[in-house]
Parts: structure tokens; C-alpha cells; sequence
């Protein structure tokens, strides 16, 4: 299934042991729905490590790039509530882009994910992407029990600027370039083996990418959509 827009929020992040409980009730019950409730905001989903640098990915789908741009998100990220001071405390090792959806195409909403995160020289970028579009991504989506493939490329300018959430977390966003999703519908065995052998750095270096290349495999946990009291 193709995402819902043209822009998307992609964040990957550790959480501390003792701030678990807090994140996962804050996240699910406050933060989402906060997050989709936002004017342009279509859809939020949370995944959790199968095997990945970090524990947590979560996708936040938007009508547009200037939507995460605008002023209705940029208010909500410099006015934290209590709950988000006291949740995004225990996070860690933050990678964050704000990002355009530039190539976005399947069937179905998978249940597992390969999120690919690396970049690509300024001139290389050009063909890479050609090749992405015209050979890589269709013959992944070929590939048995893939549900779709994602491409997003950052907004560097968005994706840098320091906001009220992110000096409460204390610390620094890295922002991934480039980023590859990979949905799957399958058994997560054969999922993760598929996975590392399609998006391997040999086959990435080969169409132009640029180590490192930060290969995570996660599973599902929770989506939240709008909500009848949302004014979006």
C-alpha cells in the first residue's frame, strides 16, 4: 500500500529501561493521537526491533512536506506537554529526518518492515535515484511476500532545525539522507533473510549508494489514524 502523501516524518530511537513503561503508554496514548491529529497528518505506526542498530522506528505520514513544515506541527513541537517532557527523557540515540515520499508503491500494509537508512554523493544522486525508480524498487516489489517499497529523501534544512521536544530529549538527532522501507506480510524468518540479501551494501554500493548503510527489521506494533475529536 502506498503512503498517504508526499511527506513523512521518519524517527529510529533507543529507549532507556527504566522509561519503557512511560514510553509505551505515553506513545500510544497521548503522542500519536497528538501527532494525527495535526491538520495534514494522515497516519502514525510504531515497530520494534527483530534486529536493528535501533530499537524503535516509527512513521508518521503527512499530505505534504510544507505540512511539516507549516505552523500547526511546528507549534506542537515547541509547546511538549508534561507527559512528552517526562516520556522523551529516557530516549536515546536519536535519528530523525522530516522527509519526501519520492517514490511510493504496492499492495498491501506489511506487518514487518526493513527501514535502510545511508546516503548518496550529490553527484550521484541523479542516476541513483533513476536506478531506484526504474529497476530496484520493482523488482523488490516483485520479490515473494513484499507488501510495498518506500523511498524518502530528506528535507535537510526541516529535518535540522532544533526544536522544544528535541532539546527535552537531550539529545542530538542524527538525520539519515536517504531512507528505504521495505514492507513484508510474510514469516519474519524468511522476511529478515530476503532482506539482508536485497538490501545488502554490495548491491546498494553498486547503484551508487554511500556507506554506512544502517540496515534495522522490525515488526508492527501499533497504528493510529485520525480521531474523531481531530481537527484534521
Amino acid at each position: 500500500m502506498s503512503l498517504s502523501g508526499e511527506g513523512a516524518v521518519a524517527i529510529w530511537h533507543d529507549v532507556a529501561a527504566e522509561g519503557r513503561d512511560v514510553f509505551y503508554a505515553w506513545h500510544g496514548r497521548e503522542h500519536m493521537p497528538e501527532r494525527v491529529g495535526i491538520p495534514g497528518f494522515q497516519r502514525g505506526r510504531r515497530f520494534v526491533a527483530i534486529e536493528a542498530d535501533l530499537e524503535f522506528f516509527n512513521l508518521y505520514e503527512a499530505l505534504s512536506v510544507e505540512v511539516l513544515k507549516g505552523q500547526d506541527y511546528t507549534a506542537r513541537v515547541n509547546a511538549p506537554t508534561p507527559w512528552t517532557l517526562s516520556a522523551v527523557k529516557h530516549f536515546r540515540s536519536v535519528a530523525r529526518s522530516i522527509c519526501r515520499v519520492a517514490l511510493s508503491t504496492g499492495p498491501a500494509q506489511g506487518g514487518l518492515i526493513a527501514t535502510l537508512r545511508y546516503d548518496v554523493a550529490e553527484a550521484d544522486a541523479t542516476g541513483h535515484m533513476a536506478t531506484l525508480q526504474r529497476r530496484t524498487i520493482p523488482d523488490l516489489l516483485a520479490l515473494p511476500g513484499v507488501a510495498a517499497v518506500h523511498l524518502l529523501t530528506a528535507d535537510a534544512e526541516a529535518s535540522g532545525v532544533a526544536t522544544a521536544e528535541q532539546k527535552a530529549r537531550g539529545v542530538a538527532n542524527t538525520v539519515p539522507r536517504w531512507v528505504l522501507l521495505l514492507e513484508g506480510w510474510g514469516d519474519e524468518a524468511a522476511f529478515v533473510a530476503m532482506a539482508k540479501a536485497e538490501l545488502s551494501a554490495g548491491k546498494l554500493d553498486a547503484i551508487g549508494g554511500q556507506a554506512p548503510y544502517s540496515l534495522g527489521l522490525y515488526r508492527h506494533q501499533i497504528t493510529r489514524t485520525k480521531t474523531a475529536w481531530s481537527a484534521g
